[in-house]
């Protein structure tokens, strides 16, 4: 049977007339980016992720049995309705379709709020679109009680990448690998999974602070991000040097070598915006302050020895990644001489976390 084949649904002769159910799904950070895509939601190549520990979209789903045969919902943000966000979930709701024969059958009410503010150019859409995606699949559960935990989360990264490819990989953690790579067991273009080999104690409960220097909405979506890689002229080399640097990634990690690892993951982050740089038409989405920011992490761990270090998202806020054993320097550096260079001196600190859990 082949990885898809196994998502196709029952046929389930009644389901419940009613009922409500709620998931606290993460954020997740990119240590190998994933940038350009094709079919649907399938990525060019294979990414690897920190799930965050407190930068998570909470969802609950309430659902009862209508008349008619159209896709019928609400969506509520902080208890306000949204309508802005409905043509995306109605996009999604057709895309699952056939893996949930049931989404016709009912009128959902879909409430949701995120740990961190919605204006805080956080993406929500990986946390957002994986909670409504673990939340569809307690349906399908309650109605197929010999489902497996494995199959329940596979099938839950596989609904949450066709909303939002890095959504795929939220469901567990703390490190997640999704896309198709000759040297990591399982993986796959389908569905993210948890990384099959060894960490050092080093990598365990990694730090992330997430440093908001524009809280605006971005210039250029991530969606039209990927759309531009498909005539990129530096596309097929940067795939390759993406999966090239995640089989880097797993002495790294194994032996706890955290000079290595900031190479790495630094190099991937301007990789990402050089391809911003040279696309047609090009975009920046930086800001003055993510450069000057990126300079002081530079400075302090030249000066001092830490092992600090940055990656960026595709936006102008920048993560500063460092070990545990380090929090309390590091966070004084960031009080010190970061915060300043912050959107009205914000910043959230997190940590590698689990992944998504049911609350309800």
């Amino acid at each position: 049977m082949s990885l898809i084949a196994q998502f196709q649904p029952h046929t389930f002769s009644t389901i419940p007339e009613d009922g409500s159910v709620c998931w606290q799904s993460p954020s997740n950070i990119a240590l190998v980016k994933y940038w350009g895509k094709h079919g649907q939601q399938l990525p060019r190549n294979a990414s690897i992720s920190f799930t965050l520990r407190n930068c998570h979209t909470t969802t609950a789903l309430h659902y009862q049995k209508k008349e008619g045969n159209d896709f019928q919902f609400e969506v509520f943000l902080d208890g306000k309705r949204e309508e802005g966000f409905e043509p995306k979930i109605l996009k999604f709701f057709e895309r699952v379709e056939p893996y949930f024969p049931f989404l016709r059958k009912y009128m959902f009410q879909i409430e949701t709020s995120n740990s961190f503010p919605h204006s805080s150019g956080i993406a929500s859409s990986a946390s957002g679109m994986s909670a409504l995606a673990l939340c569809l699949l307690s349906i399908e559960r309650s109605l197929t009680p010999e489902m497996t935990e494995d199959f329940f989360n596979q099938k839950a990264s596989f609904i949450a990448r066709l909303g939002s490819g890095s959504a795929s990989r939220s469901i567990s953690g703390p490190l997640v690998v999704w896309g198709t790579h000759p040297k990591v067991e399982g993986s796959n273009d389908l569905f993210g999974i948890e990384y099959p080999y060894p960490v050092h104690h080093r990598f365990k409960n990694y730090q992330d602070t997430i440093l908001l220097v524009d809280k605006g909405e971005k210039q250029v979506s991530s969606t039209l991000g990927h759309d531009l890689m498909n005539d990129h002229p530096y596309a097929q080399n940067r795939f390759a040097e993406a999966n090239k640097n995640l089989e880097k990634l797993q002495p790294i990690f194994e032996g706890g070598i955290l000079s290595e690892f900031i190479k790495i993951v630094e190099s991937e982050a301007l990789q990402l915006h050089a391809m911003m740089l040279a696309s047609d038409p090009s975009f920046i989405l930086m800001k003055p302050n993510t450069l000057e920011i990126i300079q002081r992490i530079r400075t302090f761990r030249e000066e001092t020895g830490s092992n600090a270090c940055f990656t960026l998202d595709a936006g102008a806020n920048v993560h500063l990644l460092y070990p545990e054993f380090e929090k309390e320097r590091v966070q004084d550096f960031i009080e010190n001489q970061l915060k300043s260079l912050c959107a009205n001196g914000e910043f959230i600190h997190d940590a590698a976390g689990m992944g998504a859990f049911k609350i309800g």
